[in-house]
């Protein structure tokens, strides 16, 4: 899958991307790479990641390691399991597919995004592979955000077929305001990009000799920092102060590890994979066209990068 380059087509009314056809679903080498891969959510720039994943899992480059936030913790998924494409599938092919998107998850699962869908009727047709996932030889990180303490929270699957770490994906992929939070062990949880967009401290704090870091974003960008908490959320949240004041705080916190990733790549100690061009695409984008060829960004500029990815974490010899 050679890829020449990004570039944007005309916008379209397709409800589904016009390539999707050539995005097969197949199982990665069975290799391990000693390290962390760290995952930025940005929930349907996240296609950008899945593209970037593919090209890593069609290499062999499978990190032991994997922890991710939001889009980031759905790619996770199925990074871990090995399962090319499949990721890609889901948003490139069910976008406009109301039962993933749309008044059918509304109805399910009280949100925006339907996660019922994800775990049943996609799954039926587009197998997971859980033996894979939990076999113990890869570790799985989701981060969500505790509504009472508004601190983010770290599950992971080294617990054999615990279905708690796919109820922390959801939390970790539910969006303020427009989804219900998720119960775990009787606490409420979000989107873990409300307390930390780029988990990128967890990877540091894990000692891991080798770190790569996939963001959605390009690495210039920053986000406009909030003063004091506004209305909307102060009402929609009012129980929960803590959640409000990490709100408040967010953007903030992005930019400062954004900072904190640039000098970490720019002294080699970890490595960075984000787009090579700025990305227009919205977090609910509806073009097909503009979703695929961000996977196709993300494929390509990993695909780039896959010597000098090589040479950092010692698999060029």
């Amino acid at each position: 899958m050679k890829e020449k380059g990004w570039k944007l087509r005309k916008p379209g009314k397709r409800k589904e991307y016009s390539r999707i056809d050539e995005i097969k679903i197949e199982s990665a080498p069975d290799t391990l790479v000693e390290g962390c891969l760290a995952l930025e959510g940005g929930a349907f720039r996240g296609v950008y990641t899945s593209g970037v994943l593919d090209c890593l899992m069609k290499e062999g480059i499978n990190l032991q390691t994997t922890v991710g936030v939001s889009a980031g913790a759905l790619n996770g998924l199925n990074y871990t399991a090995g399962l090319v494409g499949r990721s890609a599938i889901c948003n490139l092919k069910y976008r406009h597919d109301s039962r993933w998107v749309g008044i059918q998850a509304v109805r399910t699962d009280r949100g925006i995004v339907g996660f019922e869908f994800l775990f049943t009727d996609f799954e039926k047709q587009y197998p997971f592979a859980y033996d894979r996932f939990f076999r113990g030889d890869r570790r799985f990180v989701a981060v969500a955000t505790n509504l009472e303490s508004g601190k983010e929270e770290y599950f992971d699957n080294l617990k054999p077929f615990d279905d708690r770490i796919f109820k922390a994906v959801r939390a970790s992929a539910s969006m303020p305001f427009v989804s219900k939070s998720v119960e775990i062990d009787g606490k409420r949880y979000l989107d873990g990009g409300c307390a930390t967009k780029l988990p990128i401290r967890w990877a540091l704090a894990g000692n891991f000799s080798k770190i790569v870091f996939v963001a959605t974003r390009e690495p210039s960008y920053r986000r406009e920092e909030k003063e004091k908490s506004g209305l909307l959320d102060r009402g929609f949240y009012r129980r929960y102060p803590n959640f409000v004041e990490a709100l408040r705080n967010m953007n903030r916190r992005y930019n400062e590890d954004c900072d904190l990733i640039d000098s970490l790549v720019a002294e080699g100690k970890i490595f960075r994979i984000a787009p090579s061009v700025p990305v227009s695409v919205s977090r609910m984008e509806g073009d097909m066209e503009k979703l695929g060829e961000l996977y196709r960004l993300g494929y390509g500029d990993a695909e780039r990068l896959l010597p000098a990815l090589k040479a950092y974490l010692g698999l060029d010899s």
